[in-house]
This record gives structure tokens, sequence and C-alpha cells, in this order.
């Protein structure tokens, strides 16, 4: 089977009177032969790729998330031809095959072998999809089982749910490491910086860019964004730093275009980590981007930048309205790239991975075997982490009890004192619903009233789904 991603380009040259009612970036999938139908009528192809362009209208907005779907049912529906089971078989034989699948991925070959995060994630994606071919009349019967179950609400009313038995249980409590506890984060920022544990300079440390990597991992943690939200803000998007210094986060704005399905968020930043960005772009940055000859392909010339935007080729645009891809494009005034992160002949730096990965390594030979393998994604978990744990122990709301007591008229401020820590956490993350976020914190396994909570809320799949797309995100990294 062939996975295609779909783009518009050049549709008037295809003989269609209209543009196909496709997303830009949609993945299709194609049986080999390249036919969507034969003698019996139309494949199962038909159903997935009518399922999968409903994706983006039904809670899964995401390019990313739209890819991960179409790899599910791909590989699924590779085994099934293999094995010469339809897709939309009789459910004996969906059966059957789902469990000789289950061998195959969790016990089989190398190659094939998933993890177990990974295997509940392929059982939710091709449960949702059964159920959606079910209610649309392209099967009669799903090849899952489901074990019946109720809970009781905080209103008192009892509701019915249902547990897939196909998913497997995962590694025992705090086996695997999803995120950087402080000791761990320290030890990382130090390492970053070109220093020992205890701070002090490392004299046999031979990396370079310290100041960006220090700043741009900071910016990462404290702000939660994905790795292509980091690696797309501009150096004009970046907040001013405040007069005095503040408890209270400040406020962080991304444009939707670099964010995940495009839905732009407002996230945060503490004070010290934004200090250190600051110097960054004055000191290590501006003498790597300054007077810089680097030019891309089509270059975007920027000219009279402010936090807002900029002239771009002569014509105002708002930096809200710019694509990652223009965004590695723009030239700044003074040269070099306009992104945040530059290298050191001024062009973009978005190698985060590789900046962890060499980092950690070094950490686990140098100082501390038992470091783990950080990935851009475990950031966001950590910071995940760390604003549930502040949040939960009151300290941004008294610190903003304080700023509003003394008649300040920080919103930040005023949205903490009011707000509920699960609801300022969903906002800062970018989820869809707080039950995304529930199921997203079930999954770093937080604390036991967290995952009492997740139980009650009995988040639907593409809620579910939508919080193991992030781990699966870092798996890949």
């Amino acid at each position: 089977m062939i996975l295609h991603f779909f783009s518009p380009t050049g549709w008037k040259n295809w003989g269609f009177p209209s543009r196909p009612l496709i997303r830009d970036g949609m993945p299709v999938l194609i049986d080999e032969d390249l036919r969507f139908e034969d003698d019996n009528g139309p494949r199962p192809t038909v159903a997935m790729n009518r399922w999968l362009q409903e994706l983006p209208v039904s809670g899964a907005p995401s390019p990313n998330t739209w890819r991960t779907y179409a790899q599910q049912l791909k590989s699924w529906s590779e085994f099934l031809a293999a094995h010469s089971v339809n897709v939309f078989a009789d459910q004996s034989r969906l059966r059957a095959a789902l469990s000789a699948y289950a061998e195959h991925r969790l016990s089989g070959p190398l190659g094939a072998r998933l993890e177990g995060t990974s295997w509940n994630l392929a059982v939710k994606t091709i449960g949702t999809f059964y159920e959606w071919s079910m209610r649309n009349g392209y099967c009669t019967a799903v090849p899952f089982s489901y074990a019946e179950g109720s809970y009781l609400r905080p209103d008192g009313v009892r509701v019915q749910s249902a547990r897939n038995l196909a998913i497997v249980r995962g590694a025992k409590r705090h086996a695997t490491r999803k995120y950087l506890e402080r000791p761990y984060a320290e030890l990382l920022m130090n390492a970053l910086a070109g220093n020992h544990p205890d701070g002090e300079p490392d004299r046999s440390f031979r990396g370079r860019e310290t100041g960006r990597n220090a700043a741009g991992v900071a910016l990462a943690l404290s702000t939660g964004l994905r790795l292509r939200e980091l690696s797309h803000l501009t150096v004009w998007e970046l907040p001013p730093l405040p007069r005095q210094h503040t408890p209270v986060p400040i406020p962080l704005p991304l444009a939707p275009p670099t964010a995940k399905g495009s839905k732009g968020r407002q996230t945060w930043i503490d004070y010290e980590a934004l200090a250190g960005v600051h110097d960054y772009v004055s000191l290590e940055r501006a003498a790597s981007a300054d007077a810089s000859r680097w030019l891309p392909g089509d270059p975007l010339y920027v000219e009279e930048p402010t936090y807002a935007g900029a002239r771009i080729n002569g014509t105002y645009r708002r930096w809200h309205v710019l694509t990652p891809a223009e965004r590695r494009r723009l030239v700044a005034p003074c040269g070099g790239s306009a992104l945040l992160a530059v290298q050191s002949d001024g062009s973009p730096f978005v190698d985060w991975a590789t900046v962890l990965r060499r980092t950690s390594a070094r950490v686990r030979e140098r100082f501390d075997p038992a470091f783990p393998h950080v990935s851009p994604h475990m950031t966001r978990h950590t910071f995940a982490m760390t604003t549930l744990e502040r949040l939960v122990r009151g300290y941004y709301q008294r610190a903003a009890q304080l700023v509003v007591d003394t008649d300040g008229d920080n919103a930040m401020a005023l949205y903490l004192t009011k707000a509920d820590p699960l609801l300022v956490l969903r906002d800062l993350m970018g989820h869809a619903s707080v039950a995304t976020t529930q199921a997203y914190l079930h999954l770093l396994d937080t604390q036991r009233i967290f995952r009492e909570a997740y139980e009650e809320t009995s988040p639907t799949p593409c809620e579910q789904i939508e919080a193991a797309t992030e781990f699966q995100d870092s798996d890949a990294r």
C-alpha cells in the first residue's frame, strides 16, 4: 500500500472544474495497483481516506496526527492483505487477524516490534476507525472486545464506560523516565552551558554555542514549546524583559502556523529564562548574525521589525501569519536569519534534537550514567510537570495575588488568581480540552489525584489519541 500526501499544486491542470476538497498535506492511502475500486465495488481504501479527510473536523486538526493515523492504518491493512483478510471481513476473521497482529507487533521480528505505548496508540487508532466505519455502514462489527464498567461523576450521575481489552499495560510506574526532575534539569542546563554539575566551568569541554544552547533549552523548559514552535520563533516575537524581576510568568503568544494543528495559543515564560534568552540575543546571537552574508533561496527581507510584525519585501505582514517555511527564509535588517536561534554564520538553527542527544550522552559519560536520553519533547513533559506542581501548591496563585493586591493591572496575574490549575495547564499546553490534559498527565504518571480525575472524565478516543501522540512524537525523536 502506498502512503501519499496530497498537494493541490497544479490542480488547474488536472481537468477538474474546481480544486479538490482535500486538505493540503492530507495523507492518502492507495493500493499498489493505483485503483480505488474493482469488480466488487469500492475498496476499503475509499473508507480509510474518507475517515482521514474528516479528521480535521473530528477533533484531530494536526497534520502530524493525520500522518500517525494513516501510518497505523497502512500497517494494519498490509498485515491483513498478507494474510488474505479483507479490512471489512466478518468479525471472527478480523479477531483472528488481530490476535496474530498483536503477536507480530509485540513479540515478532525486531523491525516490526512495537513498545507498549506505540501498540496502544495503534489499537486506539484502529479501534476509532472501525467505530466510525460501523456508524457509516462500512462494516457490521469491530474486531475488539471491551470491558464494560461505570463510574460515578462528582455530580452523582453514574456513567457507563468501556475499556479496549487489546490495550497492554505499560512498564511499572517510575520504571521509565518521561520528564526531568529538578536535579536532572539543573544538571542538563549546566552541561549545556559547558559547566560541571556544581556550576563551575568544565575546562575539558570543547563545544561551542553554549549561550544559544543553554538559552534555547531554558526557553523550552520554561514554556513547553513543541520542537516546531521553538525552532521557528523569530527574535522579535520574544517578549520584552520587564524592568523589575517578577514571580508572575510573562505571556508568550505563539503564531498559529507554527503551532500544532495551526491553533495559535499563549504560553508563558519565567523571568529568569527570559533574561537568559535576552542575554543570548544581545551577545552571542548578535556576534553571529550581524553583518552575516547568509542568504536563503528566494529570501524574504525584513524591514522595520516590531513585536507585532514588519515590512517583508516591502509589504507589512504580522508575524502570526507567517508559516515555518517562510520564517526560514526571513533575512534580518542587519543580516543573518530572523529566527531566534542561529548558527555561527547567521543561518537558522533548528536541530535541537541533536544538541540534546549529544549533551545527554556527555552527561552520562562524564557525570551520571543513569541520566536519561533527553529529546525535545521531554522538555515539554518537564514543563508540564513543573508547572503542575507549582499550580497545585499555589506558587503562581500566591505570586499573582501579590500583584493584584498591590493594584497591579497584570492580566496574567488576574487570570491566575481565578483559573483552575488544570484549565491553566490546558491553555499553556495547547490541548483541545481539559480531558486531553488529564489523559496527558495520566501518561506522565503524576500524582494519584490526577489519575483519579482522568478515570472520572472518561476522555473520548480522539482525546486519548491526541495525548498519546505527544508520546509517539517523543519516541520518534
